[in-house]
């Protein structure tokens, strides 16, 4: 499963470097969802990774029915704006589908520093001629550089509110990086009645296999930091923000839906924390 990515497509061009001499964790999250957008590197990885925990593939597809629930339900309560950081391989519907689906005139812009991402990235940009979609290259744990990557576009207007996605992303940043540090920099810029729509690995329920699958991302040069719920919570509660219900909660219990994604499952099989605030 995964054929190798054709580095000429979408604004990477033939010459981006796309590191494929080690894994990396977005085309090993593509492996998980079934999709082929990844190397044999990956493959191995991910397979290691699925010995040890077969229930990371449905880890993977609880955080993208999360996210398409999280999406529509702050759509639903009028956001217009929406900035997804970390957003790995183009995996339909992404946000941008699912907010215009509600307002045609949603705008999106898309940030991620993997370089496959940016060769893929026309996948993106493919929205609805009311709204706009837009990707920009630069690293979260750089919040300054992320906001003023965006600012350059010219799409997201400030001064209304903004929802910002941080999906499966703050797993990877460990304690050393200040994550909440970083989490707080990057809403700064937002304004009052913004949103916080965020997914977080944890090891509450299986440490002794969360922590064998933290030493084989890090063997492979991918730094990883599962946090247990309190610490989940810390990042809407050290900033403010209003939780909606249900609170933070495992993702698949987050507003479940008929038919959006798996249902009936275990703690042990999720193992994701999720939750949407709003900024006061």
């Amino acid at each position: 499963m995964g054929e190798q990515p054709a580095p000429e497509k979408g604004q990477g061009g033939a010459n981006t470097d796309l590191g494929q001499d080690k894994a990396h964790s977005a085309r090993m999250y593509d492996y998980y969802l079934g999709g082929k957008t990844n190397y044999a590197v990956d493959r191995e990885a991910a397979q290691q990774v699925i010995r040890l925990f077969p229930a990371i593939e449905t880890v993977a597809r609880v955080n993208r029915a999360y996210m398409h629930r999280a999406v529509r339900h702050i759509a639903d309560r009028g956001i217009r704006q929406f900035i997804d950081i970390g957003t790995g391989i183009p995996t339909a519907p992404n946000v941008h589908d699912v907010a215009q689906d509600v307002a045609p005139e949603c705008k999106v812009v898309y940030v991620d520093n993997d370089p496959i991402v940016l060769v893929y990235a026309d996948e993106l940009l493919d929205g609805s001629p009311q709204g706009q979609t837009d990707y920009v290259q630069a690293d979260a744990t750089d919040p300054e550089a992320v906001w003023e990557a965006v600012k350059e576009r010219g799409i997201l207007d400030l001064k209304s509110p903004v929802a910002l996605s941080l999906h499966a992303l703050l797993h990877f940043v460990t304690d050393a990086q200040e994550p909440y540090d970083i989490v707080g920099r990057l809403l700064d810029p937002l304004p009052q009645g913004s949103y916080l729509s965020m997914t977080h690995c944890t090891g509450d329920f299986d440490p002794d296999v969360w922590q064998a699958i933290t030493d084989t991302y890090m063997q492979r040069g991918t730094p990883v930091r599962v946090r247990s719920l309190p610490e989940v919570q810390r990042f809407f509660d050290q900033h403010g923000l209003e939780l909606e219900e249900p609170g933070v909660t495992l993702a698949h219990q987050w507003r479940p839906e008929v038919g959006s994604g798996p249902s009936v499952l275990t703690e042990r099989q999720v193992s994701l924390y999720a939750g949407v605030a709003r900024k006061p």
